[in-house]
């Protein structure tokens, strides 16, 4: 393992407007202090006002960006955000299941924006992912369109129920093993609209810690940490759900987390 720099390879669709997906994964995993490889799944023409365009990229090409990366330069965790096909969730999760790295599947189905960014049958092909991720993390819609916390985790895999998405003054991020929860992170939450690439953000952030050797509840508290942190320090741009701001997380590396 690359404890110094871990290397964190992101499966992810590209975002143009720079605030989720790819972009957000690299910002996240290079602020934290790796090494960030990606597989793009998808081109998307994207802003915060929404999504105008997907192209969907082969799964070949998909595996391909893959197998380049791992046999050169190795890895030492996986984020699957963004699949952009069913024929490629399927085939990357056979692929997953040859690895031993932790892996850390965030299921992405809409935007921010309100943008449908998976279909049926891609959704479906979930389940194949579901069963070789270390950690799902989806966020409450995608909890439930997935079937609820028993549904993921009869998988064998961990879960983490974020509270971005609820109700109330505070919100309570959690994390399931498959028997039980063990660990629960509660702060206020934050009043504002620029959270786009927040679930991207949080996925990449928890690959780089287990990437990194940590345990995943030191993992799971470390990435609500740099998001929370990220969110606060938004810079406010575009005319709708702007994107965090990773680059004003400043000295996280140097601060015992």
């Amino acid at each position: 393992m690359s404890s110094k720099c871990p290397r964190i390879l992101a499966i992810a669709g590209s975002d143009s407007g720079g605030g989720a997906g790819i972009q957000a994964d690299i910002k996240t995993i290079t602020m934290l202090g790796g090494h960030a490889m990606t597989a793009i799944t998808a081109i998307t023409a994207q802003n915060t006002t929404g999504v105008q365009a997907v192209d969907i990229v082969s799964a070949d090409m998909v595996l391909n960006q893959i197998e380049s990366v791992v046999n050169d330069i190795g890895v030492d965790a996986l984020k699957i955000g963004m699949i952009g096909s069913a024929d490629t969730a399927v085939r990357v999760a056979k692929y997953c299941a040859q690895i031993s790295v932790p892996i850390v599947f965030d299921p992405v189905m809409v935007a921010t924006s309100g943008s449908i960014l998976s279909d049926s049958d891609t959704i479906a092909a979930f389940e194949k992912l579901m069963t070789v991720a270390s950690v799902v993390t989806p966020n409450l819609p995608e909890l439930e369109a997935l079937g609820g916390r028993d549904s993921v985790l009869k998988h064998g895999c961990h879960l983490v129920v974020k509270g971005g998405h609820g109700s109330g003054h505070d919100l309570v991020d959690r994390l399931y093993s498959p028997t039980a929860m063990i660990k629960q992170v509660q702060g206020k939450r934050i009043d504002t609209d620029h959270t786009h690439g927040t679930g991207c953000t949080f996925a990449a952030a928890l690959a780089f810690g287990l990437g990194k050797g940590m345990l995943l509840p030191e993992a799971f508290e470390q990435a609500v940490s740099f998001t929370r942190i990220a969110i606060l320090e938004a810079p406010g741009i575009g005319r709708g759900s702007g994107p965090i701001g990773h680059q004003f997380v400043t000295n996280f590396q140097d601060s015992g987390r």
